[in-house]
């Protein structure tokens, strides 16, 4: 006769009053973890308790029970009950639910009761906050029910929202919760199936590659172009924004790339048009325009408009007030919130009556033009008052070629002093002195003033400090007012333009240096050249040698091109950078997929990190995709001082490496020997760079559950 199984039997279930339990010493919990005992005791109040407590009956010495029941397992529910107790919003005598055990150990009990229980997979918890919110709950609600912030409540309904095969796919943990994350960027299920399809053919599937992917062609919300246009705007034209809820985005993506375009151009082209209706002959507008477009066109000068006694008034009471507020926080070693944002209101307002508005001659405006582009901020930049060489009035040529106290007009004749004329005739014979008082020959005028002309030339070379201020006359001619003929000196000054234009070069830290510091200098030369001259000699000398040093500055060219050959001005420009103790790095440049890494090979970008993080950073990513490698390059590279060795002052190319991670930069022979392993071109061209490289920083993110 076969054996019947013993049936189970479960343990009874009663209510026993809150004032009857208590904590027994066996529960193996000791270090608190998960909802706070206050947030639980909430969530007991509004929805009751939804899970008995598991006792035990205390007996005394004798082994008789005395009515009072210990809690092995449920001790922070227990914990959450008392709360409610304390605060008055139950009574001690509330019935309570629980399972009460009389077999085994009651250590048994509360183990089993924390590990056996199963977590609530994450995609369970996303779509039943998306059930709660179908029903009509708000995220708010929905936060403050479950005692998390509406941010995280935005955070999981926007996972639940990817494509159902990606929740699937995650579900069966075909990816991660990481990779999850990075779907949510783009809401078009389409889109992301497609882009996982993608993943499959690729061996990296960082969740980085995934936002490079979904974000393609699209338009940082941080991007000066959509700063003008205003993502608001966008927005109501039916563009839409890409948003990344689990690492910091700038803003978004514009996703309608063609409609940032023409709303772009549609916008700039109105803003000329304005521009236009002042008056102005041209305008030239463009969301950017290359560094050292205006070389070659005068500028003209226009009258500031003055200040009005109320505006004079009101910058004063600002001065003295941040005279004050600086005075009275002098010995702080840190000013109070509240004092440095009036500080810095105060500084905008004064700059803005430093910068007054000009006015400009009715002439010169119909004969001159405006740029209009997009400043980096995203805000209207507007260069007024610019004039072509085409649009330029042609003075008159003198009649007689002498003027009416009939001496001639002089054409100094730097070759020496000649006595023939330049076709070998004979010179022209002298006036008969009965012929009265006529013009002086062109000839004879031509041998008198190279006379002058060499003993100018001698008594200048004896005059360093008039020979400065006659150079600098003649070359601030040439840069501020384009009129080389006012001097008599034969300098010349050629500022070349880029033939090659690095993005985003015109608004550049440095650039916007030097344009800040040529428009001060502009507004504070005279406005008609002929008085030029006068101004300078009254000037001190450490005005003239920043003036000169800036008018200088202007015809540096250490420009390396291909068909331009200059090796012995490279080398110039190297030692003059060492003398300046230029660096570059300070100077704002900094190494991104597209100044340098997306546009040289895999082993230039190796080279790079090794020189900056060492091997071991530059082994991590050397198994990457050029694309994927440039990216994460660029983010081990920011904050490094890092430089390409065109950019190199001589002195620092073997400290780049050593001051920032100690060791020597990997030889030149080893670079070539990696570029060739790889079939890639060294640095002197620049290969094709491989789709989906677009620059976008990666960091770690914190998992949604």
């Amino acid at each position: 006769m076969a054996n019947t199984a013993k049936k189970i039997t479960l343990s009874s279930s009663r209510d026993i009053p809150f004032n009857k339990l208590l904590l027994s010493q066996s529960n193996v919990r000791r270090i608190k973890a998960g909802v706070s005992i206050e947030e639980l005791a909430e969530d007991i109040a509004r929805r009751g308790l939804l899970q008995g407590l598991s006792v035990r009956p205390v007996t005394d010495e004798t082994g008789t029970e005395t009515g009072m029941f210990e809690i092995p397992a449920g001790g922070r529910r227990y914990r959450a009950l008392e709360f409610l107790v304390k605060k008055k919003r139950m009574t001690k005598t509330t019935p309570v639910p629980c399972i009460v055990r009389e077999d085994g150990i009651a250590e048994e009990d509360s183990l089993a009761e924390n590990v056996q229980r199963a977590p609530l997979h994450p995609l369970d918890q996303f779509r039943a906050f998306l059930t709660l919110k179908e029903k009509g709950q708000s995220e708010e609600e929905i936060a403050a029910t479950f005692f998390v912030s509406a941010n995280v409540v935005k955070q999981r309904l926007k996972l639940a929202s990817v494509s159902p095969k990606l929740l699937d796919i995650y579900a069966e943990d075909g990816m991660t919760l990481d990779q999850l994350m990075a779907f949510t960027v783009s809401d078009d299920h389409e889109r992301q199936e497609q882009v996982f399809g993608r993943l499959q053919q690729s061996y990296d599937k960082q969740p980085y590659a995934i936002r490079r992917m979904l974000t393609e062609g699209a338009v940082r919300a941080s991007d000066k172009r959509a700063q003008f246009i205003g993502v608001d705007t966008y927005v109501e034209a039916g563009g839409i924004v890409l948003r990344d809820l689990f690492q910091s985005d700038d803003g978004g993506w514009l996703q309608d790339f063609p409609l940032v375009e023409d709303m772009v151009t549609d916008k700039l082209r109105q803003e000329a048009e304005a521009i236009v209706a002042e008056g102005w002959k041209w305008t030239d507008a463009a969301p950017d325009f290359p560094y050292g477009h205006t070389f070659g066109l005068r500028q003209l000068r226009g009258e500031e408009i003055p200040l009005t006694a109320e505006e004079e008034a009101t910058r004063d009471a600002l001065k003295a007030e941040f005279d004050q507020l600086e005075e009275q926080y002098a010995e702080a070693d840190e000013l109070p919130d509240d004092v440095d944002a009036r500080l810095g209101e105060i500084e905008t307002t004064l700059e803005a009556f430093e910068d007054r508005p000009v006015t400009f001659d009715p002439e010169e405006i119909a004969r001159a033009g405006a740029f209009v582009s997009i400043a980096h901020d995203g805000s209207l930049r507007v260069e007024r008052g610019f004039v072509r060489p085409e649009d330029e009035i042609v003075p008159e040529p003198e009649a007689g070629g002498g003027d009416a106290d009939g001496i001639g007009t002089a054409q100094p004749n730097t070759e020496g002093n000649e006595s023939e004329t330049s076709s070998g005739t004979e010179k022209p014979p002298e006036p008969d002195e009965d012929e009265g008082l006529s013009p002086i020959s062109d000839r004879l005028m031509s041998e008198l003033t190279a006379h002058r002309t060499l003993g100018l030339r001698n008594a200048l070379a004896e005059r360093p400090d008039i020979a400065f201020v006659a150079a600098l006359h003649a070359l601030t001619l040439t840069v501020f007012y384009h009129y080389g003929s006012d001097s008599c000196l034969e300098l010349g000054l050629n500022s070349v333009g880029f033939s090659a234009q690095t993005p985003a070069l015109n608004d550049s830290a440095v650039a916007e240096t030097a344009n800040a510091r040529h428009k001060a200098w502009s507004r504070r030369l005279p406005k008609e050249s002929d008085e030029l001259w006068d101004a300078l000699l009254q000037w001190t000398n450490d005005d003239r040698a920043n003036l000169f040093a800036h008018v200088v500055s202007l015809s540096v060219n250490a420009v390396s091109e291909s068909w331009n050959r200059r090796p012995r001005a490279l080398a110039h420009a190297d030692a003059l950078a060492q003398t300046v103790e230029l660096d570059i790095a300070a100077a704002g440049w900094c190494p991104t997929v597209d100044t340098f890494l997306g546009r040289v090979t895999k082993a230039r970008i190796l080279q790079a990190v090794t020189e900056a993080k060492g091997e071991r950073a530059a082994d991590r990513i050397a198994h990457l995709k050029k694309g994927d490698m440039a990216t994460e390059a660029e983010t081990l590279l920011a904050d490094t001082g890092w430089l390409p060795e065109p950019l190199r002052t001589p002195g620092e190319a073997e400290q780049i490496g050593r001051e920032t991670t100690g060791n020597p930069a990997e030889p030149e022979s080893c670079v070539a020997e990696t570029a060739a392993e790889d079939g890639e071109t060294a640095m002197g061209t620049e290969d094709v760079p491989d789709e989906n490289e677009d620059a976008e920083a990666t960091s770690h993110v914190v998992a949604a559950e």
